[in-house]
């Protein structure tokens, strides 16, 4: 187990025109000074914040890795996630997660070997290990029965009415 003092902290902010803020703190890359600037006004439930043992960004490419105890927090999008790797590519604006992935969003979760997300679309696409599946729980609000709407004389739903004899034909 690594203590909190070698966990190193990304606060990414994907924005409009492709640049991305950064706050880091403990981590490999430092962000430069215009990221700086822009990183002090973010507010921090537009971030997404990845902690993890191990990062580098390259300012080149614009990949920032992460690995071993991979978390991410992402609170505009009610997301949390924990995966063994991570890699965010900013200039596709998409977060691939390898390793254990799980993933929580508003209740629902994900488990799968590799998850990547596309930010833009929101969407999760699940890969398993060969010859394994992906996990995918969702809450699911059951409606509740209409009041009111059934005319007055009618009996009420039976979800296992009587069977009856079958009619055969002559």
């Amino acid at each position: 187990m690594v203590s909190a003092s070698h966990l190193s902290s990304v606060r990414v902010n994907p924005l409009g025109t492709g640049l991305m803020t950064l706050a880091l703190v403990g981590a490999i890359a430092s962000p430069t000074a215009q990221n700086s600037a822009i990183a002090q006004t973010v507010a921090p439930n537009q971030a997404l914040t990845l902690r993890a043992d191990v990062q580098e960004a390259n300012a080149i490419t614009g990949v920032i890795t992460a690995r071993g105890n991979v978390q991410i927090n992402y609170p505009a999008r009610q997301i949390q996630a924990t995966s063994v790797q991570a890699q965010y590519y900013s200039r596709e604006k998409r977060i691939v997660l390898q390793g254990d992935v799980y993933v929580l969003q508003a209740g629902n979760s994900l488990r799968g070997e590799t998850v990547t997300y596309l930010i833009d679309e929101g969407r999760f696409v699940a890969m398993p290990n060969a010859g394994q599946q992906v996990e995918s729980i969702y809450l699911v609000q059951d409606a509740p029965p209409p009041t009111g709407t059934t005319p007055p004389g009618t009996p009420p739903f039976n979800p296992k009415p009587e069977f009856k004899a079958p009619i055969s034909a002559p």
